[in-house]
């Protein structure tokens, strides 16, 4: 099944476009980018730069893809940005591929759900499973890990990372990370619990979230300071693997946690 390209379209000579893809009026496509088969990219989008982009995405109007970073220290270098299967990205979505001070590289994981006006600066690290509402804007080089909610307007400093299955509530400023599964609100960033009720909608066993919310009080209310910490946690780890992802997040923060 041959690409649909609308007559209004421009798809340069170079660019790879797989079976059943979709190009809508006025798009246009940059000579070094590839993209996987029956995805849909609406009206109006710019994808450029060395993108590669997988299978069954779905690319609204406005959007622009793999343009360079918005980095003073970006000199042409061929950095890239590459993005899974499965994704929506809404209107006005901006993603910048990466910097040579970086891996070179923007990664968007598979099965993410990216909502009006949201960016994702040069070298961000998406995993799959996501959800980041309306004008969430990241700077560079923040990772987020699986099946994150980000709520509208949740700005991130670079450099920072989110853990799987943490939450933000609207508003969010986070200068610093974000522990796996904890919800965190406010300008700065407080921590605010475990993301209970996204963790039984996963299939999370009780007795998991139980241990989960017991390193939760060990993190933020038992006064250890944070070797103890991250002592402790390994013990509980031992009854419970969730809490292990804990205490690696833990033990590679660079900046530090928000508190």
């Amino acid at each position: 099944m041959k690409p649909d390209i609308h007559p209004t379209a421009i798809v340069m000579p170079g660019a790879r476009l797989g079976a059943g893809v979709t190009v809508g009026a006025y798009s246009i496509i940059g000579e070094h980018v590839a993209v996987g088969e029956g995805t849909w990219i609406g009206p109006h989008v710019v994808i450029d730069g060395r993108t590669t982009i997988g299978r069954a995405n779905r690319i609204y109007q406005f959007a622009s893809i793999g343009g360079p970073p918005q980095d003073k220290k970006y000199s042409g270098e061929p950095t890239r940005l590459e993005i899974g299967d499965g994704n929506t990205l809404r209107e006005y979505v901006t993603i910048n591929r990466g910097t040579a001070q970086d891996a070179g590289v923007t990664r968007v994981g598979s099965d993410n759900w990216v909502m009006a006006y949201v960016h994702f600066a040069h070298d961000c690290q998406i995993g799959d499973h996501t959800i980041f509402a309306n004008a969430c804007e990241l700077a560079g080089h923040v990772h987020v890990g699986d099946w994150a909610i980000l709520g509208a307007t949740t700005l991130v400093h670079q450099f920072v990372k989110l853990g799987a299955h943490c939450f933000t509530g609207m508003g969010t400023y986070l200068d610093r990370d974000l522990p796996p599964y904890v919800k965190a609100a406010g300008n700065m960033a407080k921590p605010y619990g475990i993301n209970g009720e996204g963790l039984r909608r996963r299939g999370y066993a009780p007795e998991a979230i139980h241990a989960l919310k017991r390193a939760y009080r060990t993190i933020y209310r038992s006064g250890l300071g944070l070797e103890e910490i991250r002592h402790e946690l390994r013990i509980q780890s031992e009854e419970c693997a969730e809490v292990g992802l804990l205490a690696d997040f833990l033990e590679h923060s660079v900046r530090g946690i928000i508190r």
